[in-house]
């Protein structure tokens, strides 16, 4: 048994914790507040703002004392308290990659508030005025104008070149501080500090890519050909303007128009409802939120816990759309995990067990817009007709998923490949990624830096595998929801949209728990097996 008056025992480590989170929790709060703004506004002062509390939270965290002294009582072996001990170890993490020299960090912050500034900012210009995302997207899916298309698409573009001088210096800087620890670049860093093992999670990627390209090879030789005929092109003429997204990471609607059912109703309200009948009560987010675009807002979606407590925000650029809708689920899927987490834990455990368990809670809201339950209970849709559109909603379901899968897959091997050699040819790097895992066709002689144009190299660096490993967990959570859901028509899809059981099973299987555990640990105790691609690559084999 620990001695808790020793060196390494559990009193010295709860006082340095306490004492840490406690010069800590006041500057995270600041900077949280900063950034929402900043994404709001867009204006220079919030900006500004950002920086300081950001430069506040990262002086601390670069503390070398702090580091040695968290080190020191870790080697000292267990503390002899388990939440203790795992706020020690997340602590000592955060810790790690936050040291560097101050000169360092203090570029740091300042390249990426200018370059989180840019995106939230700016507007590509294309048939002469300047357009929002929303307005480019709308242009790929429903214009019939390939040139209209082409310039459209070639605008989506334009923030990469504007972004790329300063994020190829911010790489090589994270790389930087990363080799000064003893890693091999940033990106190997960042995995290993999220209990993530490279080998491992590149096996992972490996066989996804493996085992879904005969399946993804089909869905695009009959895309490709639907195209060819709405545009006039031979199948191998089909270039990225045909498509329907930016980066072809939302698959075009070819089967069932579901747009018609929700242009006549109000997203929010919706959300509200539906996760009110899933015990999952969203008012409060709601009201804190920030849901329409408007000028200088940020144009993407994120969900923030202000103060890892009640104090929970989604900001969103809502459209009457399927795909908005969807959005506002998936962040909503955020927010009520935030919100579910037990206020009990220490205040360093009170987050997300991982991005990657969080992501797929998101996912698997986001799923529901084209799930033929959820649109017959919430949106109204007559039963026949959900019937009748159940096997095309679940092509479209299939074929969504691929999509994102091969997506996602070449924005991991690209971010990894980015830290590995900052100053090689990234744009034929992007490209010949694009080719292989997406079957898509680079426009003749382009050099542009295309793959800048994609804000999470920028602002949400070596994060987006947890897109696609949260895909898979996912698929393992509503494969357990559905096994337990019950009610008394006895349908399960029913009662998982639709009753508080879905709601109690999270919150107590994922929720509460926080990263008071490792990931690998909730994922077992609450699917009863170790995250595994399998089941979800059986499904998009169909």
């Amino acid at each position: 048994m620990a001695d808790p008056a020793a060196p390494g025992g559990v009193a010295a480590a709860r006082a340095f914790v306490d004492a840490f989170t406690a010069r800590l929790e006041p500057l995270e709060l600041e900077f949280n507040r900063a950034q929402w703004d900043a994404s709001a506004t867009g204006t220079a002062h919030d900006a500004d703002r950002r920086a300081a509390a950001d430069a506040a939270v990262r002086a601390l965290l670069a503390s070398p004392a702090a580091y040695r002294e968290a080190r020191a009582l870790r080697a000292a072996g267990p503390a002899g308290d388990p939440l203790v001990d795992r706020g020690l170890e997340v602590l000592e993490r955060l810790l790690a990659t936050h040291q560097m020299p101050a000169a360092t960090l203090e570029r740091l912050v300042a390249l990426e508030t200018e370059l989180d500034h840019t995106f939230n900012t700016f507007r590509a210009h294309a048939g002469g005025r300047d357009l929002t995302d929303n307005e480019l997207r709308r242009v790929l899916q429903s214009s019939d104008d390939v040139a209209e298309r082409r310039e459209a698409w070639e605008a989506s573009k334009q923030v990469g070149a504007a972004v790329a001088p300063r994020l190829l210096e911010l790489v090589r800087l994270r790389n930087e501080a990363a080799r000064a620890l003893g890693h091999r670049d940033f990106y190997a860093m960042m995995l290993a500090l999220d209990e993530l093992d490279e080998t491992e999670l590149f096996a992972t990627l490996d066989q996804v890519e493996r085992d879904t390209l005969p399946a993804f090879r089909d869905y695009r030789g009959a895309l490709d050909r639907r195209l060819a005929d709405r545009f006039g092109v031979a199948p191998a003429d089909v270039r990225p303007w045909h498509l329907a997204d930016p980066f072809f990471q939302e698959a075009p609607a070819a089967h069932v128009d579901l747009d018609r059912h929700f242009a006549a109703v109000d997203p929010v309200e919706v959300a509200r409802r539906f996760f009110a009948a899933i015990g999952l009560d969203v008012s409060d987010v709601i009201a804190r939120s920030d849901l329409y675009e408007r000028p200088g807002k940020s144009q993407h979606a994120f969900c923030i816990s202000i103060d890892r407590g009640d104090d929970v925000r989604v900001l969103c650029n809502l459209q009457r759309d399927e795909k908005w809708t969807s959005v506002l689920l998936h962040e909503f899927g955020h927010a009520v995990y935030d919100r579910g987490l037990d206020p009990a834990l220490p205040w360093l455990l009170r987050q997300a067990a991982h991005t990657l368990v969080t992501e797929a809670v998101a996912i698997l809201f986001g799923r529901l817009t084209r799930s033929a339950a959820w649109l017959e209970r919430w949106l109204g849709v007559g039963a026949d007709e959900a019937r009748r559109t159940a096997t095309a909603l679940a092509a479209a379901t299939r074929e969504q998923r691929l999509v994102v899968t091969r997506w996602c897959l070449v924005m991991c091997h690209m971010e990894r490949a980015l830290y590995a050699d900052p100053d090689a040819d990234l744009a034929a790097r992007w490209w010949d990624l694009v080719e292989r895992l997406q079957l898509v066709h680079r426009p003749d002689g382009r050099t542009a830096p295309d793959w800048a144009s994609k804000v999470h190299f920028s602002t949400a660096p070596v994060y987006y595998h947890g897109y696609l490993l949260g895909d898979l967990l996912a698929s393992q959570l509503e494969h357990a929801l559905l096994g337990a859901a019950t009610t008394p028509r006895g349908d399960a899809w029913d009662a998982h949209v639709s009753s508080p059981s879905t709601g109690a099973w999270l919150s107590e299987r994922v929720f509460r728990r926080g990263r008071a555990v490792d990931w690998r640990t909730l994922v077992r105790d609450a699917t009863g097996t170790p995250l595994a691609p399998d089941a979800y690559i059986a499904s998009l084999a169909g």
